[in-house]
């Protein structure tokens, strides 16, 4: 099968969306399909250039196996409504304008979590004439409403209401991430036949159990600290002053909270931790995705955290699963919804309410006054991750859907 994936990020970019596409792309081509790729020049999330890379018309590349086309884009911080609206509407263009470049595939498909990047498949589609499938990764417009950049109701948000509604029309098949998104979606009208449930993942090779890196942790002076993680995108959907505020009342010097990723909070996050003086909470910035499982191995308790909002019932963060299957112990922040009737159930971690940093800081001592505990959570967790998301088998489940609407 020919699969030409549209999508906004894509390696060296180390987002969740970016992470997703390229594991199901690389293990497709493994199993044999022909993946071409369209994305932009890497710049997620600061707006600057990756190393190697320049702003130029179009430029290809291989990636395990995957033919990458990359456009020209109006690079931009990811902050900044207008801003971040300008780049996804140039890229719309430009990744249609690219897609001439590849070969008439079986199936397009575009990747969410904003639409325009959706809209661009439903044109490639309609041009090369064959069916077009959604991956809805997040629920848009209801997240952007949710966060406050847009009033609900609004001009604005109307259209891209009646956008979401087309595209779902227009499309062969949608794909989504958790059953919150697929109800979402059959409720404007798609039917069930039409959908599949394809969960984030692990990739088994990358994501294994390893000791802490001693040489890691004496670089950054926590070595003999109990250190609590937040590892990922530092954005507005977390809720991490919750993380600041948990350290403020911890006020234990042997506990030291670590900040790994770059995002559009972490400006904010990182001011407001220095005007506080919490000498005991570490930035180390965005690094590479190759450099994040030594962190999760050298972490005591990590970190999920979604800020307590109705839109936040829906999802399911896919660190999640990382985490899990790096066999570390999980502390969920989140409200209660579909992540925390998933953590609950199989027992692979403590969950509390979100944005509730007296919480945050009692589980925090708890599991530190616990190891046993923390030790069977966590591999509690390991064998969870590794028996139900593994990313080779929900890849060729997304296959077989593909096929199936292509056929």
């Amino acid at each position: 099968m020919k699969i030409l994936f549209l999508t906004h990020y894509y390696p060296p970019e180390v987002n969740a969306p970016a992470n997703r596409v390229h594991e199901h792309a690389r293990a497709w081509v493994r199993d044999g399909h022909d993946v071409t790729v369209i994305t932009g020049v890497p710049n997620h999330p600061r707006g600057q250039l990756f190393p190697g890379y320049a702003n130029r018309w179009l430029q290809e590349e291989r990636r395990d196996g995957v033919r990458v086309l990359r456009t020209w884009m109006y690079v931009t911080a990811n902050e900044g409504f207008v801003k971040r609206s300008a780049s996804y509407l140039a890229f719309m263009l430009t990744a249609v304008l690219a897609s001439f470049r590849a070969e008439r595939p079986d199936v397009v498909v575009a990747t969410s979590p904003q639409f325009f990047c959706g809209i661009a498949g439903a044109l490639v589609g309609a041009l090369k004439r064959r069916p077009f499938v959604l991956e809805v990764r997040d629920l848009w417009p209801e997240s952007i409403v949710a966060l406050g950049q847009l009033r609900r109701g609004s001009l604005p948000v109307r259209l891209l209401e009646a956008v979401e509604r087309a595209l779902y029309r227009r499309a062969s098949g949608v794909v989504v991430v958790t059953r919150a998104f697929a109800r979402h979606v059959a409720a404007r009208g798609v039917p069930e036949s039409r959908i599949a449930l394809v969960y984030n993942g692990i990739d088994g090779d990358a994501w294994t159990p390893r000791p802490p890196s001693p040489e890691l942790l004496a670089r950054h002076g926590i070595g003999g600290a109990f250190r609590v993680g937040y590892v990922g995108t530092l954005g507005l959907a977390h809720g991490l002053v919750t993380v600041l505020d948990a350290a403020e009342r911890l006020a234990d010097p042997e506990v030291h909270f670590v900040f790994v990723g770059d995002g559009a909070d972490r400006a904010r996050i990182e001011q407001e931790a220095k005007r506080r003086g919490l000498a005991n909470v570490h930035f180390t910035g965005l690094l590479p995705r190759e450099e994040v499982p030594a962190w999760l191995a050298s972490l005591d308790v990590l970190l999920v955290m979604l800020r307590d909002l109705p839109v936040f019932e829906t999802v399911i963060p896919s660190k999640l699963f990382e985490f899990a299957a790096m066999e570390r112990p999980i502390l969920l922040s989140a409200p209660k919804g579909e992540v925390r009737e998933l953590v609950e159930n199989a027992e692979v971690g403590v969950a509390i309410d979100a944005e509730d940093a007296d919480a945050l800081a009692a589980a925090i001592a708890a599991l530190r006054r616990e190891p046993e505990r923390a030790r069977r959570l966590a591999a509690r967790a390991r064998a969870w991750a590794e028996q139900g998301f593994r990313r080779e088998a929900l890849a060729r489940r997304m296959a077989q859907f593909l096929a199936e609407r292509a056929a």
